[in-house]
């Protein structure tokens, strides 16, 4: 299982090295990861500025108490409250860059399966299929965030369990919808993508975290992003081709 986890970091190493093998083409992924990140800037920005204030709002019940564990609740509230926001920040990023900039990873993951070798399909799963999937991974990860927020009241443990949890749920949702121009092209339906999933579960978080944290890092996003579509696509490649070395030692 350890071993396949770090299978999965290595799909974005692979993803990575594109940045030396195709620069332009990769350098073309950086646009619409701009223009996700200042619309997303423009919602995140006050909303921290203004923490202080939305914490101090959210605990009224500790408007009475002593000084110094007002604000050790309030500041506990902050950081929960941050990490949701961040959760929720990375799959709605990522949804919002790949419907914007569809043209662009359109041409880097057909690149990358082109220079994988084998028939590389015609189809891509259009323009709707996009919004559709856009849209399902931001409910997904506002249900994360919901999540994450909740695991931060767990006494004493609470802050790390959130950011820990925020991290591997979130890139578990980051993988699976990066994969999914490949296994879209290929006409993969739901529930074979999920048995495909169920038997490579640690490098799909794997790949998910790494993704996730480099998301953490500023303007990681950006510069990442076109790595992250050129690693899942290495990654989904993988896992059709265990899938299919499965199957003939079966047969």
């Amino acid at each position: 299982m350890v071993s396949e986890f770090f299978t999965g970091i290595r799909c974005l190493g692979r993803g990575f090295a594109y940045w030396r093998r195709r620069p332009g083409l990769m350098a073309l992924g950086l646009v619409p990861g701009l223009i996700a990140l200042a619309l997303l800037a423009a919602a995140i920005i006050p909303l921290l500025l203004n923490l202080g204030g939305l914490t101090a709002w959210a605990t009224p019940f500790a408007d009475g108490w002593e000084p110094f564990w007002r604000d050790a609740v309030r500041a506990v509230v902050g950081v929960v409250a941050t990490i949701a926001v961040l959760a929720l920040a990375s799959v709605t990023f990522t949804a919002l860059t790949l419907l914007i900039g569809d043209p662009f990873y359109q041409r880097i993951w057909r690149a990358i399966e082109t220079d994988l070798g084998g028939e590389v399909p015609e189809g891509d799963g259009g323009f709707l299929v996009a919004l559709g999937e856009s849209i399902r991974l931001i409910a997904l990860g506002a249900l994360v965030a919901l999540l994450a927020l909740a695991l931060g009241f767990v006494p004493l443990v609470g802050a790390p369990l959130a950011a820990v949890a925020g991290v591997l749920l979130t890139g578990r949702l980051l993988a699976r919808e990066l994969t999914g121009r490949a296994l879209n092209a290929r006409d993969i339906p739901t529930v074979d993508r999920s048995r495909l999933f169920a038997g490579r579960r640690a490098r799909l978080l794997g790949f998910g975290a790494a993704v996730q944290l480099c998301f953490m890092v500023p303007l990681g996003a950006v510069f990442v992003m076109p790595p992250a579509v050129a690693g899942a696509t290495v990654l989904a490649r993988d896992l059709l081709s265990d899938r299919s070395t499965t199957a003939a030692g079966h047969a």
